[in-house]
């Protein structure tokens, strides 16, 4: 997927809205874009065509989108405003619109039925809803837990809140993007010395130098940029600005602050990025922050390029946690630099053997590429493990494959909830409602015990802890027995 076109559609199309007064549901025009790009081939806005339409609400959100077949108005809803905006902006002729318009009328009273019916699921949908929504499909290593409380400081030692890896921006980059910084033009670097050193000057000084309100307008505001600049680079993430004026409230003398002037201001001096309600760190500043750490004598490591990575470092990296743009970017230019067959054939290669969280990895990444990979993928048909996945890959994509047998349909769903085991500990209530929702059913519980998989007591355990229903419950917990007293003996 391009992340970036979606992305700067997604803004784009809220912007649009707020000036029309329109209502815009975001989150499910961006899946829309999201899957169209993934999947039909999609790179721009006007890549959208009628048929387009017909993929992803009558096949694509059936086999892959778990949501209620009630949910249907909303995607309906989701892709007319779509068009709507396509037209208003002039990126498809209004011909096109029109027969999109009438497409979506008629995919409108059939789509709840194709929600609904079971028949129409694949594999990651119909075995894995209950790991939550979108197990495969998901955005790999997106941190996880809810929005951070940036009024609870780190603790001040290095050993106890270790730094995570940094990905910087090319020195050239970085170089060129301190003649973008207003506050440069007014007081530009002394000039003697290499212009990054000296960037990284600046920035020590407006964090650690008491600089008495010279940043913010607040001494008080100013004496805790350390701990905010230190907390998003901790989080590597986009912050909403709400969060951040939280923060910054309790630190002012009368509670209160002026949020947009205080992000402006940071904005001029080159230290952060605000885009449509939301904040990050820009490159220049983590590229500053990471030099003082290292004066301090920190670790302050740096995030590999996966892209350069071959499939095994890939995965390994994917693992060790990267936030999602990041992920999404080093997916794509690691994609980029094979065929599909090679890419296909060096994931599974990889995958082969590997830890079930591996695995999946490897399969959701594989699971983006097109009928073109159909040979290296059916290579892994004799590999007991990956044969699963590969069968439901191939019938995916309308290929011959042979059917699952009701053993391996076992293995498979174990497989999957192992996959999902790291977020079910982490966020236990979420996976519950989602068990609720739409488990495996008892039978199928009932059976786990006897697969021949590394974490099939695990995810017995797991289920036997989850399940809402009691009976339910119950039978994961003497399947859990069964499974741990078959590999004692």
């Amino acid at each position: 997927m391009s992340i970036e076109w979606v992305n700067q559609a997604i803004d784009d199309l809220r912007a649009w809205g707020r000036a029309r007064e329109v209502e815009v549901d975001a989150d499910e025009v961006r899946l829309l874009c999201d899957y169209a790009s993934d999947y039909l081939n999609v790179n721009e806005l006007g890549d959208f065509t009628p048929e387009t339409f017909d993929e992803l609400l009558l096949s694509i959100y059936p086999r892959k989108v778990i949501a209620p077949p009630e949910s249907a108005p909303e995607t309906i809803a989701a892709a007319r405003t779509l068009v709507a905006y396509l037209i208003e902006t002039g990126a498809v002729p209004e011909e096109r619109a029109a027969r999109m318009r009438e497409r979506i009328a008629d995919i409108e009273p059939r789509l709840s039925d194709a929600l609904a019916d079971t028949a129409n699921f694949g594999m990651a949908k119909s075995l894995f809803s209950s790991i939550g929504p979108e197990s495969l499909e998901q955005s790999i290593a997106i941190p996880s837990g809810e929005v951070p409380d940036l009024g609870e400081a780190p603790c001040d030692c290095p050993g106890c809140t270790p730094l995570p890896a940094a990905r910087l921006a090319p020195p050239e980059e970085l170089t060129a993007a301190l003649g973008g910084v207003p506050m440069l033009r007014e007081r530009p670097l002394p000039g003697a010395g290499e212009p990054l050193r000296e960037w990284a000057d600046v920035v020590t000084g407006i964090l650690e130098r008491d600089p008495r309100g010279s940043v913010t307008g607040s001494a008080e505001l100013d004496e805790g940029l350390y701990d905010l600049f230190d907390m998003l680079y901790r989080l590597q993430v986009r912050v909403p600005v709400g969060v951040i004026g939280d923060y910054l409230d309790d630190l002012s003398c009368d509670g209160e602050c002026d949020l947009d002037a205080v992000l402006d201001r940071l904005s001029w001096c080159g230290l952060l990025d605000v885009e449509d309600g939301e904040a990050e760190l820009t490159p220049l500043a983590v590229w500053g922050l990471r030099e003082h750490y290292l004066a301090l004598g920190l670790d302050a490591p740096l995030a590999p390029d996966l892209a350069e990575a071959d499939a095994f470092g890939l995965i390994q990296g994917l693992l060790e946690g990267v936030p999602a743009e990041l992920a999404e970017g080093d997916i794509d230019r690691w994609l980029s630099g094979r065929t599909p067959g090679e890419a296909a054939g060096e994931l599974l290669e990889a995958a082969s053997g590997a830890p079930a969280v591996a695995r999946g990895i490897a399969v959701t990444i594989v699971d983006r590429l097109g009928a073109e990979a159909e040979p290296q993928v059916r290579d892994h048909l004799d590999d007991a493990e990956l044969r699963p996945h590969v069968i439901h890959w191939l019938a995916a994509r309308r290929l011959p494959a042979p059917q699952l047998t009701q053993d391996e349909l076992l293995w498979v769903s174990v497989d999957m909830l192992a996959l999902a085991m790291p977020a079910a500990e982490e966020d236990p209530e979420i996976f519950a409602e989602n068990m609720a929702a739409s488990g495996p059913p008892a039978h199928m519980i009932e059976e786990m015990w006897r697969v021949d998989h590394p974490d099939v007591v695990e995810v017995l355990e797991l289920l036997g802890r989850s399940i809402p229903d009691g009976t339910v419950a119950k039978a994961a917990r003497k399947a859990a027995f069964k499974a741990r007293s078959r590999t004692i003996r």
